[in-house]
């Protein structure tokens, strides 16, 4: 079995690898977008107030220029910076001028066009078999998911847990040892994993999944899903009430972090089939109001008269 140094080192030396491999595709496309428009290096140099010298550094996969720099070179060709810096091939001409075309549309027609590209999902009925409770840590899905699988009769999964099992370490130590993408893709992989595995099961996910596009959405398509909601200040009494005070360690705007963090997913996780705010409530009212919900009630219905 692999060392912790031995697999440290052979991260770190993919992520020099893979940093090698995206400047060169960085200056590929500089170098692309730059004849597509006509423009010399010389007059692009002019444009941007950045030198030929270093331009060609760039276009030759040898400049590792700054954020600021890439933003001038960006303008001076007119193009987007996420445009200039994405990772990936090239995007095809009907590509982005679909892409144009999304920007310049409201949300809501965003939202049809969306459904009507994707699909729409299973009718929730259809989903049910599936139950996945999303939320901030705290919010109790660990424990109300647990109580509500032995209610309907399913087996109950943590996420996490099936991510640490795939890894065969820790989820601090994915992160060390692997980063934030080797996490995400396990993430994707053990969700896969277990719906295509389970008919019937109750899922406890992961708080920041649901900033993981590609993964919410596959969640949102094959589960139902329920926004177990609650306080920022509730979230920080739980977890501290269970001995974890980490959050609070050397962190005096812990509460304000968590207050952003909140508000910046919570159009996310609005997108769940239903909500249950167990702000103030025993784990006994919480799980009540899961079993009040009209979907999850015909499930019990069912597994009582079976």
């Amino acid at each position: 079995m692999q060392s912790a140094s031995t697999r440290v080192k052979r991260t770190s030396q993919k992520v020099v690898d893979d940093h090698e491999d995206y400047l060169m595709i960085l200056g590929e496309r500089v170098r692309t977008l730059r004849a597509r428009r006509g423009i010399s290096r010389k007059i692009l140099s002019s444009t941007s107030d950045i030198s030929e010298r270093y331009l060609a550094q760039l276009e030759s996969g040898r400049g590792n220029i700054s954020i600021s720099l890439l933003r001038q070179v960006a303008f001076a060709m007119d193009v987007s910076l996420e445009e200039l810096v994405r990772d990936g091939a090239e995007r095809s001409v009907e590509h982005s001028f679909l892409l144009q075309h999304l920007d310049e549309l409201p949300a809501d027609a965003i939202s049809k066009i969306y459904a009507l590209v994707m699909g729409q999902s299973d009718e929730p009925s259809e989903r049910v078999n599936r139950i996945a409770l999303i939320g901030l840590r705290g919010a109790g899905k660990s424990t109300l998911g647990r109580a509500l699988a032995r209610k309907l009769d399913f087996p109950f999964v943590e996420l996490v847990r099936e991510i640490e099992r795939e890894a065969g370490l820790s989820i601090n130590e994915v992160f060390s040892l692997s980063g934030q993408a080797s996490y995400r893709r396990l993430e994707r992989q053990c969700l896969e994993n277990t719906v295509n595995r389970f008919e019937k099961v109750v899922i406890s996910v992961g708080g920041s999944l649901v900033s993981e596009p590609g993964t919410y959405e596959r969640l949102l398509k094959r589960c139902y899903t329920v926004w177990l909601k609650a306080d920022p200040e509730e979230h920080m009494k739980r977890v501290i009430g269970q001995g974890d005070y980490r959050p609070m360690a050397g962190n005096v705007q812990a509460m304000d972090d968590l207050r952003r963090i909140l508000a910046d997913r919570e159009a996310l996780y609005g997108k769940a089939d239903t909500i249950i705010d167990t702000s103030a409530d025993s784990v006994e009212d919480s799980l009540q109001k899961l079993l009040d919900d009209s979907q999850i009630r015909s499930k019990l219905d069912k597994v009582i008269h079976e």
